[in-house]
């Protein structure tokens, strides 16, 4: 039962890229009728009066979550007061998702097993080690005979590294990917990933950390709290086009399905990262659509309500082929004319089309420098 003036208080973190300056705010969240409000805590001065936004979620809101209102990107880096960290925070933990290369061709069906176990994805990236990376990550090896067999396997192609959140992420994704060499009375283990996705033993298909504490030192490999980039991306950089998964499918958890029907077509994803665009740089991204197209504002917007998930796809003549298996911009037309094409499977509408693809064969190459400079892709 939630009494009609419930509240949740959170401190978010914005920073305006005018001034340079980090700015912070409570944030309160009303379940009862899905209303926000924010105070600027340093000048103690409302900055939102109560307000309904729907496209926030209890669900949404965690120490560490990215939220959009109204196209301000917020970070939220603590409870507001004990009641909310009580109620929210108890079994919250980190956890790292890492699908190895004997995993890669699957990340479709992986990225959906993760979504239906209700784990959210805070970051992805897909990732090339270096030597001293992988001797990093596997430091408690080194004994062992066939460490370097492990070095050799987890650098022999590109890796997608993962931070999830959820409620006992911990044991519950060591769960899902079950264990290296599963015996004949683990029947529990028939479902898992190593089971089902592939060699189990040293040539595994993904990765699971034992401990919370485990989990966080192996998170600070792949995903540096001091701000650095942590291993290369895996992008190529040549022969590609850009995909972007957009928000709202982010959102709807359509990332693994539509991943997943983009291998199947033939395409190779050579690099992918989850990020959130600031409204600048969407505008710029776009800037080729301004005063051409006539949802260009709304198009700008949608972009950036949200996480995304950028791609370098490859194949022969990419931006032709994968623009063609995008399909028409309006899924209306798209199912009609294209009913197989990412946007007449997916998409709802001209603005949440499910995905942005380069329109122009010689423009993919630039897209994807301009994804990369946004995201470190």
């Amino acid at each position: 039962f939630q009494s009609q003036d419930e509240r949740y208080a959170f401190i978010a973190e914005w920073y305006d890229p005018n001034a340079s300056l980090l700015r912070r705010y409570e944030l309160l969240y009303y379940p009862k009728d899905a209303s926000i409000e924010m105070y600027d805590v340093k000048n103690r001065r409302t900055f939102l009066r109560r307000t309904k936004y729907e496209s926030l979620h209890l669900e949404d809101l965690y120490v560490g979550s990215k939220v959009t209102v109204f196209s301000r990107h917020l970070t939220i880096v603590d409870y507001g007061n004990l009641y909310t960290s009580r109620k929210l925070g108890s079994r919250k933990e980190r956890t790292l998702a890492l699908i190895k290369p004997a995993g890669m061709r699957k990340i479709g069906e992986l990225l959906d097993i993760i979504i239906n176990a209700g784990l959210t994805i805070t970051k992805a990236k897909m990732m090339l080690l270096s030597r001293k990376e992988a001797a990093d990550f596997y430091a408690d090896y080194r004994a062992k005979p066939f460490y370097h067999e492990l070095l050799q396997f987890i650098m022999s192609g590109p890796v997608l590294a993962m931070e999830l959140l959820g409620d006992d992420a911990v044991s519950k994704w060591r769960a899902i990917v079950g264990p290296a060499n599963p015996t004949a009375t683990e029947s529990e283990t028939l479902d898992s990933i190593s089971e089902s996705f592939g060699h189990c033993g040293l040539r595994d298909a993904a990765h699971s950390a034992d401990s919370v504490a485990s989990a966080a030192k192996e998170l600070e490999l792949f995903f540096p709290s001091s701000g650095g980039h942590g291993p290369a991306s895996s992008a190529k950089f040549t022969n590609c086009t850009c995909c972007i998964i957009k928000p709202h499918a982010v959102n709807e958890g359509l990332a693994g399905k539509i991943v997943k029907a983009i291998l199947k077509e033939g395409f190779e994803i050579s690099a992918l990262q989850l990020f959130n665009m600031e409204r600048p740089n969407v505008e710029e991204f776009y800037e080729i659509y301004k005063g051409v197209v006539p949802e260009y504002l709304e198009m700008v917007s949608e972009l950036c309500s949200g996480p995304c998930i950028a791609m370098e796809i490859r194949q022969t003549d990419p931006s032709k082929v994968f623009r063609d298996f995008c399909g028409p911009s309006d899924p209306e037309l798209a199912r009609h004319l294209r009913p197989g094409t990412l946007r007449a499977v997916f998409g709802k509408d001209k603005i949440q089309n499910a995905v942005h693809c380069t329109d122009l064969p010689e423009d993919g190459l630039l897209e994807v420098r301009l994804a990369r400079q946004t995201c470190s892709l």
